[in-house]
């Protein structure tokens, strides 16, 4: 986990980009795609979204930050290999070292994203959105909370307030809702699929839990009526967006029946309505099990060339 210097900073005018090799992980065969974080970066790369000089290198969230979210005993338990066959069950990812070091990483390129946001008014994490990870474990594929990590670093030195979460992963965002419950700072919001993992789903302050097979028009239906009114109601400092490929018809993990066109929509409704309220926006990856890898890498390629769209303008 050594400090890497940052790359060249984007040009004024995009959105900033926060990337780091060391988010893969060797877990085996395994439906939870690892390579697809490098393949984004280079299909945005190849799209001629971003230069390779220009996607910010972040360095690694430190324990003191970590445990703004997570109890220290834990964490100890994820630095000294000591989690219990239950515990790495629950989390359904297999233990390493190098495991927890790409969690610290990401969690680490969570923050520098929504730093980044704050300075450029919108920026894209080619990883994180792991929010099936509670205060005490993880969970679902997720060791630690970056979104949470990283909204509390912010409001720590008050470059924040009010935030607001915006999770469209396919999976309702548990640990998020655990995390912030009862917390008037942080609004959560999750569009999921409700018959779906996981079985136990603490209330976010709001949640809108979809039919199996419901497509885009119903899924878009819901997320024009609510963000609008979410963003000005609560006024947020900063939102966090949990872009999740996972919605997608093809993805193994899910059956919602949303298409490539509609998961664009939706990418392009939450951006503009942060942009045109001037509200910074930080996006993660979060989900996505699409059959072929390449549906995954694509959809999130999507997402971020929308943001850049979008986020351009100003």
């Amino acid at each position: 986990m050594t400090p890497e210097p940052s790359a060249t900073p984007p040009a004024p005018h995009k959105p900033a980009v926060v990337y780091h090799d060391g988010y893969y992980a060797d877990i085996g065969m395994h439906v939870f795609p690892m390579r697809k974080y490098r393949f984004v970066r280079d299909e945005i790369i190849h799209r001629g979204l971003i230069g390779e000089g220009e996607v910010l290198t972040p360095t690694a969230a430190t324990v003191g930050q970590v445990c703004r979210v997570h109890d220290k005993a834990y964490i100890d338990k994820l630095l000294q290999g000591r989690l219990s066959a239950l515990e790495e069950a629950v989390l359904e990812l297999p233990y390493s070292r190098q495991l927890v070091e790409a969690s610290f990483l990401c969690a680490g390129g969570s923050i520098e994203a929504a730093r980044r946001a704050l300075e450029r008014g919108m920026a894209m994490h080619i990883g994180g959105g792991l929010h099936h990870a509670f205060p005490d474990h993880g969970e679902g594929f997720c060791v630690l909370h970056d979104v949470a990590i990283a909204i509390r670093d912010l409001q720590s030195d008050s470059r924040i307030h009010r935030a607001v979460v915006i999770d469209v992963d396919v999976h309702q965002g548990n640990g998020t809702a655990a995390i912030f419950h009862d917390d008037p700072t942080v609004f959560t919001f999750s569009i999921h699929e409700q018959d779906n993992y996981p079985a136990v789903k603490p209330p976010s302050d709001l949640d809108v839990g979809l039919q199996t097979y419901a497509g885009g028009e119903e899924y878009l239906m819901a997320l024009r009526h609510h963000v609008p009114r979410i963003l000005d109601r609560v006024e947020p400092d900063l939102v966090a967006y949990l872009a999740g490929a996972d919605p997608y018809e093809e993805d193994q993990l899910g059956r919602l029946k949303l298409t490539r066109e509609d998961m664009r929509a939706r990418d392009r409704l939450v951006f503009d309505a942060c942009m045109v309220r001037g509200i910074p926006v930080f996006a993660t990856l979060a989900g996505g099990y699409a059959r072929d890898v390449n549906d995954t890498v694509g959809i999130h390629a999507d997402m971020i060339e929308e943001g850049f769209r979008i986020g351009s303008k100003g």
